[in-house]
This record gives structure tokens, sequence and C-alpha cells, in this order.
């Protein structure tokens, strides 16, 4: 493999870390076996900390994919609480407003899931990196400012019930997507319009373009992997 003219790297990325950090720990490491200071490295496709895999890492000449990559068809395995939100619209902040749930039922799930298929508007979570003049939503947010984003078109292939435990709430689905599309987000609207609330308490990338997740190297293998490699260049 030559890393130095360019090549692909498929993390499964873990739980808890920032894309960036995985693509720093992936890094640091290649530029000492190549016995340089620093690879050039990029990552097409931003995971939230809380999410996991994959995570296409692209070395040299191959950044310049980056963009090209974003464009592909992602695909997500994703897990709802229903009845509650967070202000994140998942587990990074707690709890802070819970909603009836008596009246959903497997029934009203899939009558609403469609409206959520094709185009249609989207507003990012105020915990993202979206930027406002020059500032990070979720940076202003922690700050405690008010922050008000504009909505976005973006593009729902599909989306399928994989489980429902009407019992606990909990709602699993596997959601085919386009770019920009934030999941999160997604949960926060699919419960708005299922009168109630939801917030994501675990979400997976499972595809990105042709790239699955069974493609993907686990961050803890990749010393191992990258060891196993000869290198070009």
């Amino acid at each position: 493999m030559n890393f130095t003219q360019g090549e692909f790297i498929y993390i499964n990325k873990p739980y808890g870390m920032t894309s960036f950090g995985a693509l720093a720990y992936v890094r640091t490491r290649l530029s000492r076996r190549l016995g340089v200071r620093r690879v050039k490295t990029g990552h097409a496709g931003t995971l939230d900390p809380l999410a996991t895999g994959v995570l296409i890492l692209c070395t040299g000449k191959k950044t310049k994919e980056i963009e090209r990559l974003q464009l592909h068809t992602k695909e997500y395995t994703a897990t709802l609480q229903l009845g509650a939100t967070t202000p994140s619209y998942d587990m990074e902040h707690p709890v802070n407003e819970s909603f009836p749930t008596e009246h959903i039922t497997r029934q009203l799930i899939d009558e609403t899931l469609p409206t959520f298929v094709g185009d249609i508007m989207q507003v990012p979570p105020t915990y993202s990196a979206v930027k406002i003049n020059g500032d990070r939503a979720y940076e202003l947010r922690r700050k405690g400012k008010d922050v008000q984003l504009q909505p976005k078109m973006i593009h729902v292939d599909s989306i399928d019930v994989t489980a429902f435990d009407a019992e606990s709430m909990q709602l699993s689905l596997r959601v085919v997507c386009g770019k920009g599309t934030y999941i999160r987000s997604l949960a926060r609207d699919i419960g708005r319009s299922l009168n109630s609330g939801a917030y994501l308490t675990a979400l997976c990338r499972t595809r990105l373009g042709d790239v699955s997740i069974t493609d993907c190297i686990k961050l803890d293998d990749f010393p191992q992997w990258l060891e196993n490699q000869e290198i070009e260049g």
C-alpha cells in the first residue's frame, strides 16, 4: 500500500470517540510507521461521538475524493427511546422532558414513518457542527446561547422498523438516506409526529456507498492491521 500516494482506510468508529479522534489515532500510527512527521489524512462524513460504524479515512491524494464520497448513500441502524427528549436528541445530555406514550401502537408507527421518506425538510440539531457566522452551533449552545438553525432539504430513501417493544417504548429502525441527514433530528421529528417525544439511544452507520461495516477495521485492531501491510513509497 502507498499511503503517501493515497489509500482508503475503512474504520469501524468506536462509541464515545469523535471522528477526528479516530482520524488522529490512525494518522499518528501511520506517520510513525512511514517515518514522516504527518501523513495527509481526512475523513468522509462525520459521525457523532455516540455513534459507531463506517468511517472512511483517506490519505495522500485520495483526500481529493472526500467530497465525492460524502455524496454517497448511507445506511444506519438506530434505536429510539419514545416518550422523552434530550437537548441533543441523543444520550449526550439527560432527559429534559417526558411525554405520554399510551397512544403509540405499531400501527401508528407504520402509518407515521412513510411521511419521512423522500425529499423532506429537516432542521439540524443545535448540538451539531453546523456553522453560524463562523462558530459551531454546539459551541454556542454550550456557552448557553440560543441557536436558531434553518431547515435544509434532505433525502430519505427508506425507513424500516426492525423492532418495537411496546413496554419499554424502544423503536429500532433501519434508515437509508442521502448527504446531510441527521438521524438525531429524524428521531426528534418522528417523536413529534407520534404526538410524543423521542431521542436516540444507539446509532450505527452500517454502510457508506459500497463500503459496509463488515469491510471495516476495529480501531483497536488498526496497529496490527498496519503491521501486516506491505508499504510502498
